[in-house]
């Protein structure tokens, strides 16, 4: 096949959605089939493009037999709710010309990744002109996540909010309903879509995995956390990722104030992103001695990384958890680590521990003592976690989920 991969996060991307593109794409060629990518430079989750990138320029490569294709794009120092918004849209607006320049490759299968649904009109144009087949891959429902920073906290009345609500969902259904499949990485994702109007005939569950190889082996380094800070004798309650709005990591730094008359215990926060600044001053202006901030690990050292802590947190805001489900998460749970989610229990993450007791503890979002008394759980639980990892040798095993979404690309064309 010759397939098209149109998204804004890309290798060589650590964490999130870039990430798993970039390891589809190279799969896919692996498995002989031509792949060109239009994405963007890397910036996430730093929020800044490195200076030895073309920032202001296209700029094309060819690693492992991909052919990229990267477009510049505007990226906020500091996102806010509309800053990401015209950072969005810079991306479709570069990344239109990129698409046309693949015109004469004519691609079989256009494979489009949201974030962002901005680009959805420039994937199905081009699908138009070739006659390619298009696939809409949802990672997160970006509109979803959105309501609530930038709507819910407006100010506006409760009457505007919700006409211009039923404008936003009515397009973007029009959009999704426009593609030939729509794939997305959950259960309830998927039901999602259905909501949204999109035919269950058209629906492709696509979840994100783990290299389990890798991950299942992996043991405790107390090498590695002392040299980020940590004594090597310390329980460790662990957040590996993105540090953005989402997340609501303020919450984690209270419970962290909570629980500082436990000597043995450290928490270890781990990554890049717009709001680690903000972060590292709420803990500094509460005298804070048992958190430690280190930044975002090379993959190779990924899995020593997670098998080293005693307790992982799966951090977000209410209100995201039903929109977006975390992809640190499948690691976690590769590793057998003991994971602490904050989601309701009618989210993704809220019924995926339903259906599987003891896969994970869940608590409230955004409540202090809600996460006080789920790390205190946790901490108690034994290691590994048996359920964990049944369900990650079952449920996400890469070359499973990839072969079969190879086989539902190739049913398509067909």
């Amino acid at each position: 096949m010759k397939i098209l991969i149109y998204g804004i996060n890309y290798a060589p991307e650590l964490t999130g959605i870039g990430k798993y593109t970039g390891e589809l794409a190279s799969w896919l060629v692996l498995s002989e089939h031509m792949v060109h990518v239009v994405t963007a430079p890397p910036y996430y989750p730093a929020w800044y493009v490195p200076s030895s990138w073309r920032r202001w320029w296209f700029k094309r490569q060819e690693i492992q037999q991909v052919k990229i294709l990267r477009c510049p794009l505007y990226v906020p120092a500091r996102p806010s709710a509309i800053g990401r918004i015209v950072h969005l849209i810079s991306f479709s607006f570069t990344s239109f010309f990129a698409l046309l320049s693949q015109f004469s490759w004519r691609p079989q299968v256009i494979v489009l990744v949201v974030p962002t649904i901005f680009c959805a009109v420039n994937a199905l144009l081009l699908a138009r002109l070739t006659n390619a087949k298009c696939v809409v891959h949802v990672q997160d429902y970006e509109v979803d996540a959105m309501f609530g920073v930038i709507f819910d906290n407006s100010g506006s009345s409760h009457h505007k909010n919700g006409v211009i609500r039923r404008f936003i969902y009515g397009v973007e259904s029009w959009l999704l309903c426009r593609f030939d499949r729509v794939s997305s990485i959950s259960p309830d994702m998927i039901q999602r879509a259905i909501d949204k109007g999109v035919p269950e005939e058209r629906i492709i569950f696509f979840p994100n995995w783990a290299e389990l190889d890798y991950f299942l082996k992996a043991q405790r380094d107390s090498k590695l956390l002392v040299e980020l800070g940590v004594g090597s004798k310390k329980r460790v309650v662990l957040y590996s990722g993105n540090i953005g709005e989402k997340q609501g990591l303020e919450t984690l730094i209270e419970a962290a104030e909570q629980l500082q008359h436990r000597d043995d215990l450290v928490f270890l926060i781990v990554g890049e992103g717009a709001g680690k600044a903000r972060i590292i001053a709420k803990t500094q202006a509460l005298k804070l001695t048992n958190v430690v901030f280190a930044p975002l690990q090379p993959y190779e050292r990924l899995p020593a990384l997670l098998a080293s802590a005693d307790c992982h947190m799966v951090v977000q805001k209410r209100g995201v958890a039903d929109a977006v489900l975390p992809s640190k998460l499948t690691n976690i749970l590769a590793v057998g680590g003991n994971a602490v989610i904050t989601a309701d229990p009618d989210t993704s993450l809220g019924l995926l521990c339903a259906e599987f007791p003891e896969i994970a503890v869940l608590v409230e979002p955004e409540s202090v003592e809600a996460l006080v008394a789920g790390i205190t759980l946790a901490l108690d639980k034994p290691l590994p976690n048996k359920v964990a990892l049944a369900y990650a040798q079952e449920h996400l095993d890469k070359e499973q989920i990839l072969r079969k979404f190879e086989h539902n690309l190739l049913e398509l064309i067909d």
